[in-house]
């Protein structure tokens, strides 16, 4: 009889974790939008109301293949918008990013949106977010952009898809022959573009206000941010932008002339055997990812197209001619392994001066003065503070001083510090833009020295319950609330202060010393003690 007790209870248990396991909270919801209505699904348990898969733009497909984007046409009847579209086309070039997305394609011009919006709200502010992944990866499904936690807090978050690699910023000169501004490539940023018009169309139907847009984003999605705020064309789109680590300004994904482009197209087409315009648009999807794939192409550069980008973005805000919005930018505190300068070496003072002296001939003696390498910790404390201003943190500092300098709007500028705690999983390891890879017998990596790149995401975003690779800690917890309520802050107000958080003063023009939030465990304001090390690198940099 106990056996047969024992096993009943079992069946209950079973029973009862199934049900529990499929547990349902949402129902139907519809908006009319200016294309017709779409059906989401309400979450009675948040109490946040979601539209995902939301076409913004035709599909970019057959003869609008390298076009920009055009208006969706009109539908009858009730569009189910409760999934998340295709991801632009990409292969896994930074190991598992997480996608939630309905598989990929060229078809995946969709956006997706959260509001808190009850029947009467209305005028809520606006958060649209540009995923990262170096114009090569990524869509706005990924887990760590989900809006749910900014939404709770009272603001409508928007992600978007945009084309990547070839699909997204490959210029011609047949392309540019049949565009109306004689100019190819920037599809992507068009695409962005056609997604902050269609919410200054229609986020009023969500309770959002089209007069309080804050555009964001991480790595290419903040360089993105950082092209809207200089391009004509999304003027009075957007009233604030965050950017987190990265800006379209050399040495990171600066633009090239369209000259440059066309060349880099057309012999990109006639080494693939399919130089002409009309043999690339008959090419399938799978044909065209093949000769990109077999290329070793890490996408296509950003265009200086006469119609997008008029100009350089160092040209724009020295001309007072960027979007004249506040600004919260920063960037994280380890964003590349030192061994990136280094090339192998060992951290020893030695071999930092030699590798100093390789890259610097004729300034060796500056650098060396401003990055500290007496002992083994220091070499690779500075060999990672380098390699990460080479990479992305001085382009994000450039475009910092150049808009605070440039603006009369506030702009504040945090350096993100916490260290990630480990993987649940230790057989793998962090890639560089998310996600994760499998180690595969590498050697151990050395502990890190600092927030490396891409991290900062799901902290700022109040997603760290989504993102199940790391083993979290009260810490990090904690850290994620106050910069989410930073973030949260500024979207609502164009200023990041409130809520008992530490004060965070705005930078003001010319000076030396610019307060900086260092964004960790105990966060605090400082006086900033890197600018020359910026001044000196601006100085490298603007020569060229």
């Amino acid at each position: 009889m106990k056996k047969h007790l024992t096993i009943l209870a079992s069946v209950v248990c079973l029973a009862t974790s199934t049900m529990i396991a499929q547990t349902n909270f949402n129902f139907p919801v519809q908006t009319s939008i200016d294309n017709g209505v779409i059906e989401g699904n309400f979450d009675t348990q948040t109490g946040i109301q979601t539209y995902f898969g939301v076409p913004f733009a035709k599909p970019p497909v057959g003869q609008l293949r390298w076009k920009a984007p055009q208006p969706i046409d009109n539908w009858t009847g009730v569009k189910e918008t409760k999934k998340f579209g295709p991801r632009p086309v990409q292969s896994i070039v930074f190991g598992d990013m997480a996608s939630r997305s309905n598989g990929l394609s060229e078809d995946c011009l969709y956006l997706n949106v959260w509001t808190p919006a009850k029947r009467n709200t209305k005028d809520l502010p606006v958060l649209v977010y540009f995923y990262g992944g170096g114009n090569v990866a990524g869509d706005g499904s990924e887990p760590r952009y989900d809006g749910g936690t900014m939404a709770k807090k009272g603001i409508v978050v928007v992600t978007c898809n945009y084309r990547l690699n070839i699909f997204g910023n490959f210029a011609h000169p047949e392309l540019s022959a049949e565009s109306p501004y004689k100019g190819s490539g920037n599809y992507g940023y068009l695409d962005q573009v056609a997604a902050l018009q269609w919410v200054k169309r229609n986020i009023a139907k969500f309770g959002g206000n089209p007069n309080q847009v804050t555009i964001a984003g991480e790595s290419a999605g903040s360089i993105a941010v950082s092209y809207q705020m200089g391009s004509p064309l999304s003027k009075g789109l957007f009233h604030g932008a965050i950017g987190e680590s990265g800006a379209g300004i050399n040495p990171t994904m600066a633009p090239v002339t369209l000259v440059e482009a066309e060349k880099q197209g057309a012999d990109f087409a006639k080494n693939a055997g399919v130089p002409s315009l009309k043999q690339l648009r008959a090419m399938s999807t799978h044909e065209l990812y093949e000769i990109y794939s077999e290329s070793k192409r890490f996408g296509f550069p950003v265009v200086l197209d006469g119609h997008f980008l008029p100009k350089t973005l160092p040209q724009i805000f020295e001309a007072k001619q960027q979007a004249q919005v506040p600004l919260l930018l920063g960037w994280n505190s380890a964003e590349i392994p030192g061994m990136a300068f280094m090339m192998g070496q060992p951290y020893t003072t030695e071999k930092f001066i030699e590798r100093v002296k390789k890259e610097y001939p004729n300034d060796a003696d500056k650098v060396l003065a401003l990055y500290p390498h007496a002992t083994e910790k220091e070499v690779e404390l500075s060999a990672t503070q380098l390699a990460s201003d080479r990479f992305i943190s001085y382009s994000t500092w450039k475009w910092f001083d150049l808009h605070r300098n440039n603006s009369s709007q506030p702009v504040y500028r945090y350096l993100y510090s916490k260290v990630r705690p480990p993987l649940v999983d230790q057989s793998l390891a962090s890639g560089l833009a998310g996600g994760t890879v499998k180690k595969e017998g590498a050697p151990k990596a050395p502990e890190p020295v600092g927030a490396p790149h891409a991290c900062e995401i799901e902290y700022c975003m109040g997603n760290l319950h989504l993102i199940k690779d790391y083993a979290w800690t009260a810490d990090d917890y904690k850290v994620s609330d106050t910069m989410c309520n930073f973030f949260a802050n500024f979207i609502k107000a164009g200023n990041p202060n409130g809520d008992k958080l530490p004060d965070w003063p705005a930078a003001k023009a010319g000076d030396k010393q610019p307060p900086v939030m260092i964004i960790d465990v105990n966060s605090r304001a400082e006086k900033s003690t890197i600018e020359p090390r910026y001044d000196f690198l601006d100085a490298s940099y603007m020569k060229k």
